[in-house]
């Protein structure tokens, strides 16, 4: 009966053992960067609001903020807490045109720039493609915030001069 007892003891030590996590393992760690204090939706994210905290690997994955270059110059989505895990969600660019506002709008050919006034139907930042109303007409255009209260129609990239074109045909 000893040695039974003794062998199961034995046993039941080596299994738990073996599923315990040692207490301090550095290798296991993810460092990743959390809110030093408390920010506020809204609020734009500086280098200095962000610092270096060490989490569990396994708590790691692609959509958690990890460097302070993902997080830096973008604006909160909700409340950040001091200490808390900043998903990649929780942050966008910072608006730069917000809906209802007046925006000019750019559109611009090798030799040739129009712009015209219109109403931005939704809030965007840099990049962003926003529907904006032109108030004269009441015709929805598609366009690309490029600035604080301007935006881009047209053409995602300029084309090409008449002259290029013609030079290029054999």
């Amino acid at each position: 009966m000893n040695l039974r007892m003794f062998l199961t003891f034995a046993f039941c030590v080596v299994a738990f053992s073996a599923f315990a996590a040692p207490a301090n393992i550095a290798a296991d760690q993810t460092e990743i960067v959390v809110p030093a204090h408390d920010i506020a939706r809204g609020d734009v994210i500086a280098d200095t609001d962000l610092v270096a905290k060490s989490v569990p690997s396994a708590r790691v994955n692609d959509s958690l903020v990890r460097s302070v270059s993902d997080a830096a110059g973008k604006e909160a989505r909700r409340p950040l807490r001091e200490g808390e895990i900043v998903r990649l969600s929780d942050l966008k660019r910072p608006t730069l045109v917000t809906k209802g506002s007046t925006v000019t709008l750019v559109f611009e050919v090798p030799g040739m720039r129009l712009t015209s006034v219109g109403r931005a139907l939704a809030e965007g930042g840099d990049g962003d493609t926003i529907a904006v109303l032109n108030p004269t007409s009441y015709r929805q255009v598609q366009a690309t915030v490029t600035g604080p209260g301007t935006a881009r129609v047209g053409a995602a990239k300029p084309q090409a001069a008449p002259e290029k074109v013609a030079a290029a045909q054999p």
